[in-house]
């Protein structure tokens, strides 16, 4: 069994660290403004359409080169305010639920844990380590520059899955944990199983309607959940 978890309103939240240091990236590399996001749907999105929309909103260029740099300014930024005036701070249950589930696995191919994420690589993995969650946790990822959208991740994992342990993994084997109808699209798409939490802005009547297979509040029931996971991966 491979678990996805998701990062934004799902293992952590960060209280708007990561749009503030977009902004104070684009500031590095075209000057003083308002960078607003007015207007642009950040919630469950890749963090490179988040950068296409804010390009667009203000004019900027978007070559590939641009981006590079984008990201490069992004990841120094976030750094700083993780240093100074913001924190990236686990939700009710995560950590407690990831590190029970790595010691279920048994360090074996029954359950493996990862990150599908519209966040890029380091940063996203820069906010899980922030939060007080041990990367190593995570040995396979799918990000934001792997894939024209969200649908494009999961198969990607499931690919590290294969290049990592030497066996293909079932698309039904897969369980995408996420708190935004996006993450329920991306699992159903791929025929992927779905945990949705109403730990970000949707509510859990919004992510049944979605299509989630099962539906929590917050990660606090550990146990249940936990047990509901394992029944999961020992079925496969």
């Amino acid at each position: 069994m491979l678990v996805l978890f998701d990062i934004d309103g799902t293992l952590l939240e960060t209280r708007g660290a990561g749009l503030s240091a977009m902004a104070r990236a684009l500031a590095d590399l075209h000057g003083p403004g308002d960078y607003t996001f007015d207007g642009i749907d950040t919630a469950g999105r890749l963090d490179s359409h988040i950068w296409r929309d804010l390009c667009r909103r203000h004019g900027l260029p978007e070559d590939d080169a641009t981006h590079d740099r984008f990201r490069e300014r992004y990841e120094h930024h976030l750094e700083t305010v993780f240093r100074g005036e913001a924190v990236s701070r686990a939700l009710p249950g995560a950590i407690d639920l990831v590190d029970r589930l790595h010691g279920s696995g048994g360090g074996n191919d029954r359950l493996v844990l990862g990150l599908l994420t519209g966040n890029y690589p380091a940063t996203g993995r820069l906010k899980v380590a922030q939060a007080g969650f041990d990367p190593q946790r995570f040995p396979i990822g799918a990000f934001a520059l792997d894939g024209a959208d969200r649908r494009a991740l999961p198969p990607v994992a499931m690919r590290r899955y294969l290049e990592r342990h030497g066996t293909a993994i079932a698309a039904d084997r897969v369980l995408i944990v996420g708190d935004t109808p996006h993450d329920v699209d991306c699992a159903l798409a791929n025929g992927c199983r779905c945990l949705a939490v109403a730990t970000g802005r949707f509510s859990a009547a919004e992510l049944a309607d979605a299509g989630a297979e099962r539906v929590a509040e917050d990660l606090s029931e550990t146990d249940a959940i936990s047990r509901w996971i394992m029944e999961l991966a020992i079925s496969a």
